[in-house]
């Protein structure tokens, strides 16, 4: 039978309840209990969503960031963060913001720096090194949240950031190498590892996505120092990768000594073949077959096809999960009641991506009979989708057809573009401007309200944001830059004004 597991879920809440309490916490509005009532009731209803699978995550719950909620079980926090005491979320919440909601001492303290997670477009607090850099373990939130989980009558996953991806995403300082930090921090991991075994885990997932990137020697070394630092630990360990093939690392991951691996099968399927093949026998694969980072239908029929032929050689030993964690995509798409019915049957969000790992589940082990009808009405999404004119409009599918390879040939060389450029562009060798947008100030949030209710006229509402460019562009040649920007006024979310002067957003 094939196991089916999900990476993790999506914690803002179905109607952003999360983010809402976040800001209440910080303005003083609501106290720490209540938030934590709020991240407890939403687990809750995320692992209710869940319950459904063999194993569910646990740890994948954040009230502001995965990779600070790892600093914290490692004991790894800025000395900064600490001065003054306060409770652990004060001391959360300075690292994160700078300040926390209780303590308005903490105003001047900075707080840690953020960068994108990998080539999505979420952001994590970096881990700070230097040479005093210590590690002492914190197990409590993961303690809590599998009793939390065991309590709904369900088998818990927990979900950790594993060692060398942790010091890879760091920042160090003091010319040190993050990895000299290594033989610091395997205790601690071991340690933690010894605590999950001890309340009955049987299964963590260790995420080490940097094994998609490319490593050097000692990197790649350390992996090896690492794992079989670990391999004589309790739990079994699912060492888990996504976004992107594993290439040259390939053959590394299948040889770790770990009790499975996790192939993001969206991003590499022409590694999963090779990955079976290498795997050693008493180790598990498991694969994600549902794309974690987009809204769309998975085509079942189509996974299917090349999911059987895995499952009769793999037998047990293939487990089925999201690419990687759903924390990309939104929560439930029956939240969304204005989409137009074509449109919305195309879709996918997370709790939908789950059915359809269910439904890839029931096909393997009982036979596509079984889920005939799912089928069928999945495969004639997909086609809706592919032959509708509306995300095929046949001005775009006619110039498509008429590009040649001409069309990505420059017309000149560098010197004569350069030229052609420079003569109503008289700049300086050095020449400077602004990224581009100025700040949206309260004058055009008000302005744009009022036009949104019809209290001004299109006329007037464009004068304002003319006026409001206009003072843009003199603060700018009274500091004397060389190349101006308009100030992006007129816009109000990057996105949304974007969406809105484009065809084929809903």
């Amino acid at each position: 039978m094939v196991t089916t597991h999900n990476l993790g879920f999506p914690r803002i809440g179905k109607q952003r309840e999360l983010k809402f309490a976040l800001e209440a916490f910080w303005q003083g509005r609501i106290t720490e209990s209540e938030l934590t009532k709020t991240g407890t009731r939403l687990r809750q209803e995320n692992w209710h969503a869940q319950s459904q699978f063999d194993l569910v995550p646990v740890g994948d719950f954040s009230l502001y960031d995965q990779v600070l909620d790892m600093s914290f079980t490692l004991g790894h926090l800025p000395e900064r963060a600490r001065k003054g005491g306060g409770a652990t979320l004060d001391q959360y919440f300075r690292v994160a913001r700078g300040r926390s909601a209780n303590d308005d001492a903490c105003q001047s303290i900075h707080a840690g720096a953020m960068t994108k997670w990998f080539d999505t477009n979420y952001h994590y607090i970096v881990p700070e090194f230097d040479a005093t850099t210590t590690f002492s373990l914190n197990p409590e939130r993961l303690r809590a949240q599998i009793t939390e989980a065991k309590n709904q009558g369900l088998t818990p996953k927990p979900v950790i950031i594993g060692p060398i991806t942790y010091l890879w995403l760091g920042r160090a300082k003091d010319d040190i190498n993050p990895l000299d930090l290594l033989d610091r921090l395997l205790p601690v991991y071991a340690e933690l590892l010894e605590h999950l075994a001890e309340q009955g885990i049987d299964w963590v997932q260790v995420d080490e996505p940097i094994l998609v990137t490319e490593l050097d020697l000692t990197w790649r070394h350390a992996f090896n120092l690492a794992y079989h630092h670990l391999k004589t630990t309790a739990p079994k360990l699912l060492l888990t990768t996504y976004f992107g093939d594993l290439r040259e690392n390939l053959q590394l991951a299948c040889d770790l000594p770990v009790a499975g691996l996790h192939l993001d099968a969206i991003s590499a399927p022409q590694e999963v073949s090779r990955v079976a093949d290498w795997l050693a026998p008493h180790k598990i694969l498991s694969v994600g077959v549902v794309n974690g980072r987009n809204i769309w239908r998975t085509d079942l029929n189509r996974t299917l096809d090349w999911l059987e032929p895995l499952h009769e050689k793999l037998g047990n030993r293939l487990w089925l999960a999201p690419s990687c964690s759903l924390l990309h995509v939104p929560v439930d798409l029956e939240s969304e009641q204005q989409l137009d019915a074509e449109v919305k049957a195309w879709l996918a969000f997370a709790v939908q991506k789950l059915e359809e790992l269910t439904t890839l589940a029931r096909a393997l082990n009982l036979g596509r009979d079984a889920v005939k009808d799912v089928l069928a009405k999945n495969a004639s999404a997909v086609r809706s989708r592919q032959h509708s004119v509306r995300a095929n409009p046949a001005a775009a599918t006619q110039a498509l057809q008429n590009l040649d390879s001409s069309a990505g040939c420059r017309k000149s060389a560098y010197h004569a573009r350069r030229e052609i450029q420079r003569r109503p562009l008289p700049l300086p060798p050095y020449p400077t401007t602004t990224i581009g947008s100025f700040p949206q100030t309260q004058e055009i949030r008000k302005a744009r309200q009022q036009f949104r209710k019809g209290a001004l006229t299109e006329a007037d509402y464009t004068a304002r944001i003319r006026n409001e460019i206009a003072d843009c562009i003199r603060r700018q040649e009274e500091l004397g830059l060389d190349v101006l920007v308009h100030g992006e006024a007129e816009r109000n979310d990057m996105v949304e004004y974007f969406g809105e002067h484009l065809e084929g957003y809903a």
